[in-house]
């Protein structure tokens, strides 16, 4: 009885467990890269032509990227996350070693001012987008080695805490706030789902607030920044500039915009139109309508994500859930800054709009990020079809 039984059980699970991929999943990402792809081809065309590029220059590149990406993430989907997890350490020493090489002199490069760079040949890498996604495998990993301490100690929650403080130090030095914040926020969400008691998350996540604004306050630049934000109208033609252009965009959108390829903001007015202002660019060729498709599909994706999370977790396997938490609370954080600071309720950072601003780095890594959240869904579809293999065994 008991084999038939297991065999009924296996049946059931074997149409699911064959997928290797959330179908519901790739249908969102699916849709914000297909839109992300018209977009920058229609906010760049005027800026790559200017540079002799071609008028679909940038549009070509974002299309490579998207190619690496799906072919590392192809490798990573067919990865056990059993093995990256004995590599979560390792992840977190290569982050270390990114970071410190960004400042090392010949190996970071300055862009604006910044050193975010690492020099590979001829190539080079943005190392806050891997470094993101390292931190989250290393926080996922010691939540599930530390599980029991971090529910009832101070110590196994001040660690990661730590941990991540030198981290955030080392990008506040190239400098990058902006991923500094995104980081924290992540980092903090994980723990809370790894069962931190409210009254110690909520003290350290305000004490961490305080801290990320006492740095933005001092720093001359950043303080500037907040400033403009909080008026932009105050000087329009300096530091408010990005800002009230930006407006100006999402002012002559109104409803359902002016068509595709027709905005005037693109044409030389919106700075870092098609990386980190394109969400702009669509408010004003899509107008509101398309602003809050934009809206639903990230609070789709991020919803899928978490219901994988949540498949994992069911099925007693936490490394995979908290992973998925992780890649899910980046790419929802990263998406509502980017939008926030689009429609001025954000003071300015410089983060793209995943999978749809212009930005190799950043498609790359989001790439396989949501490839590790694939193999969450496919490891949590086959736990019913083991289980059942492992009941079937026995009997």
């Amino acid at each position: 009885m008991s084999q038939a039984v297991a065999q009924l059980e296996m049946k059931r699970a074997a149409p699911e467990a064959s997928l290797p991929v959330d179908l519901w999943l790739v249908c969102a990402v699916a849709a914000l890269v297909s839109l992300g792809l018209v977009m920058v081809a229609s906010a760049s065309i005027s800026i790559a032509a200017r540079q002799d590029g071609g008028g679909l220059y940038y549009f070509w590149r974002q299309l490579a990227a998207i190619g690496l990406g799906t072919l590392v993430g192809a490798v990573v989907v067919r990865t056990p996350l059993a093995t990256l997890q004995r590599m979560s350490t390792l992840c977190l020493l290569a982050a270390f070693v990114l970071l410190v090489s960004v400042l090392v002199p010949g190996l970071g490069r300055e862009v604006n001012g910044s050193m975010r760079w690492v020099r590979l040949g001829t190539l080079t890498m943005q190392a806050s987008e891997p470094v993101k996604l390292a931190i989250v495998i290393y926080v996922a990993g010691y939540l599930v080695r530390h599980a029991d301490q971090v529910k009832s100690e101070f110590i196994g929650f001040i660690k990661p805490i730590g941990v991540l403080t030198l981290v955030a130090g080392l990008l506040l030095l190239e400098p990058d706030f902006g991923a500094a914040v995104v980081l924290f926020t992540t980092v903090l969400g994980m723990v809370f789902m790894g069962g931190v008691p409210l009254a110690r998350f909520f003290s350290w996540g305000l004490a961490a607030l305080a801290a990320l604004a006492s740095i933005a306050i001092l720093a001359p630049y950043r303080m500037k920044r907040l400033m403009t934000f909080m008026d932009p109208w105050s000087d329009p033609y300096n530091t408010g500039f990005q800002l009230t252009q930006a407006l100006i965009a999402f002012g002559r959108g109104e409803w359902t915009g002016v068509g595709l390829g027709n905005s005037v903001q693109k044409l030389f007015y919106l700075p870092e139109v098609h990386t980190d202002f394109i969400f702009a660019v669509i408010g004003e060729e899509f107008g509101l309508v398309g602003t809050v498709s934009v809206i639903a599909l990230f609070l789709f994706l991020v919803w899928r994500i978490f219901h994988v999370a949540a498949l994992a977790e069911r099925a007693g396997q936490s490394f995979a859930a908290y992973v998925a938490y992780g890649v899910g609370l980046l790419v929802g954080i990263e998406a509502f800054v980017n939008i926030g600071v689009n429609m001025g309720i954000l003071p300015t950072k410089g983060l793209t709009l995943p999978l749809i601003s212009y930005g190799s780095n950043s498609v790359v890594m989001i790439c396989v990020a949501l490839s590790l959240v694939m193999r969450v869904a496919y490891e949590a579809r086959m736990a019913p079809a083991k289980e059942a293999a492992a009941a079937e065994a026995q009997s």
